[in-house]
């Protein structure tokens, strides 16, 4: 049987991100609360599977989910200010840019100022989640688990 938990990181841009664990991994979903468009970054750890993109254009009050693979771990970041050339795709961002020169991080991580979400999802163990400022402040951001079920207690002895 399978645990099932969920997050919600509130990225003023909501960075909602909603986790089912178990055998079927995580689900995230991110939704931006800002009344400005952002461009989320996604950076996955070594040994972890991508999420399919790392990084789009989210506008305000929109909704993109991501399936993680059980035992994923990465780390989100809203880019803001950016300009990207709708022909070649080339732009930039003025905070959270990732150096690629593209939508598409392709590996690349933040470049300060970028309020961090840092995720470990393990199979079978506790995850471990964070808002981490180590690269800067550029949005507010919060993780909220939802729906979370707790292992059962040990019986009485």
């Amino acid at each position: 049987m399978s645990s099932t938990s969920s997050y919600a990181l509130h990225i003023t841009l909501l960075l909602l991100l909603m986790a089912a664990q178990g055998s079927l991994g995580t689900v995230f979903t991110l939704v931006n609360r800002c009344d400005y468009t952002v461009w989320p970054g996604i950076s996955s750890n070594a040994g972890s599977p991508g999420l399919g993109t790392t990084g789009f254009q989210l506008p305000p009050r929109a909704t993109r989910s991501f399936q993680a693979q059980p035992a994923w771990s990465g780390r989100f970041w809203a880019r803001t200010g950016c300009s990207f050339d709708p022909t070649t795709g080339i732009g930039r961002c003025d905070t959270g840019d990732c150096g690629s020169n593209q939508i598409e991080c392709n590996g690349a991580g933040a470049t300060p100022p970028a309020t961090l979400a840092e995720f470990t999802i393990s199979s079978g163990n506790p995850d471990f989640y964070d808002v981490s400022l180590v690269d800067g402040y550029n949005v507010p951001m919060m993780i909220q688990p939802v729906g979370v079920r707790a292992p059962a207690a040990p019986p009485a002895a």
